[in-house]
């Protein structure tokens, strides 16, 4: 065990102050250092167990503190006389604190599995970082249903995205959700069976699987098994910025050895691979989706040589002043998750019913095993979509994106 009474950040960018094994836990900073986390990162070490130097393998950032809030040269962290572990800014602000007053705290200690844990005098856990994931989990690692893994804004801005993809566990299984109202699942392995399971359900990263405890619990099987490439030095795993989950392990340089959410689609199958408002087509090949009835473009690419931006509305889309509309209707088109507004209706009803709602924005249609009737889904956020081979998807889907057309106001 290893107490820690005063932190302060002063000389280094990377400050070590427990280590065990490949996991160290510090503040620690990337490009310029002009903000800092307070974190639990893998920092790979020699033989003689001195770090391996930043150029051959930067350590990989699994857990922080202070994701909305990095903090600046001169930060303290502090084990406070109320018994909290406490994160100050330089200015003396509050950024982070364990809410841990009164649990008669005695010190903290980073595990051997890299979970950071404050314990009391009687050495029992009263915080612990795997009880708050951010985007990663380590090996052995469990996310429990009511946690989530959140992604960062960018490989370069650590703060959270707000509201854009998450992974969660539910009772009906692992999920997961491209932010829109309501979230639309992009990836789910439900779980069907018996359910046992009188605890929390979660998902656990094992060697060789991201194994998944929805119906039952540990000692016994899983019900489903996410394969892994069995580990031959340490791996983590990580929800990134674009909605993938990945594993990344250490092979004289992090490398990523698989990539667990890739649907039978690929590439396209992710809500944003071509960005809003567009088409996504064979190895991502990204479009805006045109009429070929009139000839006019009613969306133009946000940037033409970045396609993988989105598309934009040349028409602005509002509930006033409707003149008419139009539509673009794209056959053999689907998207990554169709939930059923409406079932067994036929595809005039379908367009109807959008046409009838002023925020939908686009009627998808898949027909049922007769041609004159099907599902229907009426999304309020159109993201990418996607060309689809029948004969892969054994359906075929008609798309229909309504265009409002709209009547221009006179200023008085």
């Amino acid at each position: 065990m290893i107490l820690v009474r005063y932190l302060q950040l002063d000389m280094f960018k990377f400050q070590f102050q427990l280590l065990r094994g490949s996991f160290a836990c510090g503040f620690y900073c990337n490009g310029t250092c002009t903000s800092y986390l307070f974190s639990v990162f893998i920092g790979q070490t020699n033989s003689g167990s001195g770090i391996i130097a930043s150029a051959t393998g930067f350590p990989q950032v699994v857990w922080s503190a202070n994701r909305y809030h990095p903090v600046s040269y001169g930060a303290i962290l502090n084990l406070t006389a109320t018994r909290e572990l406490v994160l100050q800014d330089v200015d003396g602000s509050t950024v982070w604190t364990t809410n841990t007053t009164g649990k008669s705290v005695a010190g903290l200690n980073l595990t051997d599995d890299g979970n950071l844990v404050v314990f009391d005098i009687n050495s029992m856990v009263v915080w612990q970082s795997f009880d708050y994931p951010t985007d990663c989990l380590v090996p052995g690692q469990r996310l429990f249903q009511g946690q989530q893994l959140i992604p960062s804004v960018s490989s370069t801005n650590w703060t959270a995205q707000n509201g854009l993809f998450s992974l969660q566990v539910t009772d009906k299984g692992l999920f997961a959700y491209v932010g829109s109202n309501p979230p639309q699942a992009y990836y789910g392995n439900p779980v069907f069976g018996n359910d046992t399971n009188k605890g929390r359900r979660y998902i656990r990263f094992l060697n060789g699987s991201l194994s998944l405890f929805i119906l039952s619990a540990e000692p016994s099987d899983p019900d489903e098994v996410i394969t892994i490439p069995q580990a031959s030095s340490v791996q983590y795993i990580k929800l990134m910025p674009d909605g993938h989950l990945k594993v990344f392990e250490w092979q004289a340089r992090w490398l990523v050895v698989a990539d667990l959410l890739n649907g039978y689609l690929g590439e396209c199958n992710y809500p944003l691979a071509c960005g809003r408002n567009a088409l996504c087509s064979g190895d991502q090949q990204c479009s805006c989706p045109v009429s070929s009835s009139n000839g006019i473009d009613y969306f133009g690419a946000v940037n033409h040589r970045q396609r993988n931006l989105g598309c934009y509305g040349i028409t602005p889309l509002t509930c006033n002043a409707i003149q008419g509309q139009n539509v673009i209707a794209l056959e053999n088109v689907t998207y990554f998750n169709i939930v059923v507004d409406m079932e067994k209706v036929d595809i005039e009803t379908c367009k109807q019913a959008c046409v009838n709602n002023c925020s939908c924005k686009a009627a998808i249609f898949q027909y049922g095993s007769n041609s004159s009737s099907g599902d229907c889904f009426l999304p309020l956020e159109l993201f990418t979509m996607m060309n689809a081979d029948p004969d892969v998807t054994h359906r075929n889907h008609m798309l229909i994106i309504l265009i409002r057309l709209y009547r221009l106001q006179k200023l008085r």
